[in-house]
């Protein structure tokens, strides 16, 4: 018998290998990532190390992959990205984000493949125009990303959808725009951690924390708001959409309810054991222009599709992170 083969780009980095672990731990799936692991003593190798995958691929040997192999490949995850906004170079941001992207798209539409790939919340921009994730072409001209990364998310959403208007796409296509996702596996990031990992060494040892003080009178400090998505469900949902009919469009994928970072702070020392001391400095000035002060993903359109589990709560969330990861010797997934 036949396995399904699923190629996962990324597929060593944060949300790519929480979905390399829920897909295999599905069974019946051969699981190939194609990602690069850069220096050891990052870590980012371990993401894998407890995964059975079938095949692992360097980026600049992909295509030559799938030249040679491709014809087992039932569906493309495309997580593979530059995801720091730190990232100056905006001629990689845009090869990587966005020119990937596109021959990926092409090639799985060429070859019969299925594709679901990471957009963002980042191409909301401010957030002033709202989150809604209609995915028609004259919303998605609406958008205004604030930086190269948003933009190079933004663009090829509006590539996949011109090419599904000219019947051009894969049978099947599924663009993902992830919130503020969090949880096991991210310890590579660096400073593109989450909040939560990036305060747990100093709960974990009964330190303050610092949070931004608001520059806004509508929002106290640490009230900036943020819709915060365990990396589980995402991997759920990816893993739902994997074994379902295919599901085409741009849909957002966060909890559905914003929450501050005040209350991330507490849940991680509630998480701890120990009383929260949070103290409150002033954001630089720099970016201050452009901070986002509320995100909040309508999920109205991902349910509609027939995602119908519940997502986890904050203090649900943070609490098995905390218990099940960050506080124990061996923090990967």
């Amino acid at each position: 018998m036949t396995r399904r083969t699923v190629l996962v780009t990324g597929g060593a980095g944060f949300i790519g290998s929480n979905i390399v672990a829920r897909l295999v731990e599905d069974g019946g799936v051969d699981v190939v990532v194609c990602d690069r692991l850069r220096e050891a003593a990052t870590g980012k190798w371990r993401n894998l190390a407890k995964h059975a995958i079938a095949d692992f691929i360097a980026p600049d040997a992909l295509f030559a992959w799938l030249a040679d192999r491709g014809r087992s490949v039932e569906l493309v995850v495309h997580m593979g990205a530059i995801s720091s906004t730190l990232e100056v170079d905006a001629d990689k941001i845009l090869a990587n984000n966005f020119g990937l992207s596109r021959d990926l798209f092409r090639w799985c539409a060429e070859n019969g493949a299925r594709f679901i790939y990471a957009s963002s919340a980042a191409t909301y921009g401010d957030g002033a125009r709202g989150f809604d994730d209609a995915d028609d072409l004259t919303s998605l001209m609406a958008l205004r990303p604030l930086n190269a990364y948003g933009w190079s998310k933004a663009l090829f959403d509006i590539f996949a959808v011109r090419q599904a208007a000219l019947g051009q796409a894969p049978p099947g296509w599924t663009g993902l725009k992830f919130f503020n996702v969090y949880g096991p596996n991210e310890g590579h990031k660096g400073p593109m951690k989450s909040v939560i990992a990036q305060i747990w060494p100093k709960v974990a040892s009964g330190q303050t924390v610092e949070l931004f003080r608001s520059h806004r009178p509508d929002y106290e400090d640490g009230g900036q708001m943020r819709d915060f998505v365990y990396v589980r469900d995402v991997a759920d949902c990816v893993a739902w959409m994997a074994g379902g009919p295919p599901i085409d469009g741009i849909f957002n994928l966060g909890s559905g309810t914003a929450r501050s970072f005040a209350d991330l702070a507490r849940a991680v020392f509630v998480a701890s054991g120990r009383a929260p001391s949070i103290a409150y400095v002033d954001m630089p000035e720099a970016m201050r222009g452009a901070y986002q002060y509320h995100t909040e993903a309508p999920m109205g359109r991902l349910r509609a599709a027939g995602w119908d589990r519940p997502s986890t709560s904050l203090e649900a969330g943070v609490g098995d992170y905390v218990a099940g990861f960050l506080a124990r010797p061996d923090p990967y997934r």
